[in-house]
């Protein structure tokens, strides 16, 4: 296992300005990360494509793998001239991640203000369809891309097992994250259990879980159901977190663990101490 740290985790700062990706790349190594997970937020490879050098020498230098390059995509579209485009959009994204070195990708597959299991199924093919090609690609280069478990349409364990299937072939896999299964409603231990068999990297991520109708105030959104979620250091929230990590390990589960950090804490802060907390519970378990 080799724990590190997605730069979405420190978002907040790579937003304000105040860090750079390199210093990201600084902060995972300096508190003990053996990898980076590059998640174009706050800055922009296909904009910038001169960061792709500067994150590949600055992660050698410090010592960190890149372990995943992780972008959004949708191809629940009508029109079939925007499906292809974003199709394409994504294989150039896959030239990206070759560059990055890396050899996992995720990229998003869906949205829709309707997540019924009728949307759902109406367009599996479609959808498989896409992440077929960019697969196929992928291939190439021996990059295995991935559907992770968020965005409410593709959040289940069991829509993201049948979407895998659909595609069929054995570079496709799921970034599986233990804490977004919750958005949709199911309960972590189970979820994850599904998953980790077809998973290429997992997230680790937590929330504070609160009753629906219940509203507790500024920073909390609400899952499918109602239930109010608000993103919590690693360690300190309210998933199971010694369970599912314990869990992970005894599957013999040997890949990377990316740390997520996504609540109001500061965001250092919430990096450091979920590092710390997950290599510490990895190590008691």
């Amino acid at each position: 296992m080799k724990l590190g740290l997605s730069t979405y985790s420190l978002y907040q700062a790579l937003n304000s300005g105040k860090m750079t990706v390199e210093d990201v790349i600084d902060f995972t190594a300096d508190h003990g990360g053996e990898h980076v997970e590059i998640v174009p937020l706050g800055y922009n490879l296909t904009e910038q494509p001169e960061l792709i050098d500067t994150i590949v020498s600055k992660a050698a230098a410090r010592g960190l793998e890149i372990s995943n390059y992780a972008i959004g995509a949708n191809f629940l579209l009508n029109d079939q001239d925007a499906y292809e485009q974003e199709i394409a959009r994504v294989q150039r994204e896959v030239d990206i991640a070759h560059r990055l070195g890396v050899k996992l990708m995720r990229h998003d597959v869906a949205s829709s203000p309707d997540v019924s299991i009728a949307n759902f199924n109406a367009h599996l093919e479609q959808l498989a369809n896409a992440c077929r090609r960019i697969a196929e690609y992928a291939a190439s280069y021996g990059i295995t891309t991935s559907v992770e478990n968020h965005g409410f349409f593709i959040q289940q364990s069991d829509r993201v097992q049948a979407l895998i299937h659909a595609v069929g072939l054995p570079n496709f896999k799921t970034t599986l994250d233990i804490g977004n299964f919750l958005c949709a409603d199911e309960q972590p231990i189970a979820a994850v259990k599904n998953n980790l068999p077809y998973a290429s990297i997992v997230h680790i991520k937590d929330f504070y879980v609160r009753p629906a109708g219940q509203y507790p105030g500024e920073g909390f959104f609400t899952s499918t159901a109602g239930q109010y979620l608000r993103g919590a250091v690693a360690g300190q929230g309210d998933l199971p977190m010694r369970d599912i990590i314990k869990m992970i390990k005894s599957s013999g589960y040997d890949g990377y663990l990316s740390l997520e950090f996504e609540g109001l804490e500061d965001c250092e802060l919430g990096s450091r101490a979920g590092l710390a907390n997950v290599r510490r519970i990895w190590d008691e378990v």
